[in-house]
């Protein structure tokens, strides 16, 4: 990626309804040079997806939970991890180091509906030992925009490089 497409995908991050002409206007490219640049940012895997993202307020489900997992010794996690990602519930899972081996984001409409959620999909499942459950009060900052570091200039260092 050069600096032109680091540029799109800010801009398609912040909004994915963008024309090729505002794209190419905003990055000073003719429309079908835009066009080309994002088809090939598709295709390549860079954007993985161009989805709506909803309110959960205004679709009812307004609580959201981080539930820790525990797993037992040598457990079967290629079922645990296709079982509890299927589910509409979940909206994300993450292995984790540390004393917990999985942490999911779990969005209901209330405290009942995730408890259900835990004791008929979670906790039933032969592998999971013991699971705590921290629940959102308030949400400050929730985004699916990856902060994209600026690209080296000539003669600058990046850290961590």
């Amino acid at each position: 990626m050069d600096a032109i497409d680091r540029k799109i995908v800010r801009f398609l991050q912040a909004n994915n309804q963008l024309s090729n002409a505002e794209i190419g206007q905003a990055v000073g490219l003719s429309v079908s040079a835009a066009n080309e640049r994002v088809r090939r940012l598709n295709s390549s895997g860079v954007i993985r997806g161009n989805h709506a993202v909803l309110d959960p307020d205004l679709v009812d489900l307004p609580l959201c939970a981080l539930v820790f997992v525990d797993l037992a010794p040598h457990p079967d996690e290629a079922r645990f991890r296709a079982e509890i990602a299927a589910r509409p519930e979940v909206q994300e899972v993450h292995q984790v180091a540390g004393p917990h081996c999985y942490l999911l984001k779990i969005r209901s409409s209330g405290t009942r509906a995730l408890q259900r959620f835990l004791m008929e999909h979670v906790s039933r499942q032969p592998d999971v030992l013991r699971t705590e459950t921290v629940i959102v009060l308030e949400t400050v900052k929730e985004t699916s925009e990856l902060g994209l570091p600026e690209p080296a200039t000539p003669g600058s260092t990046r850290e961590g490089r």
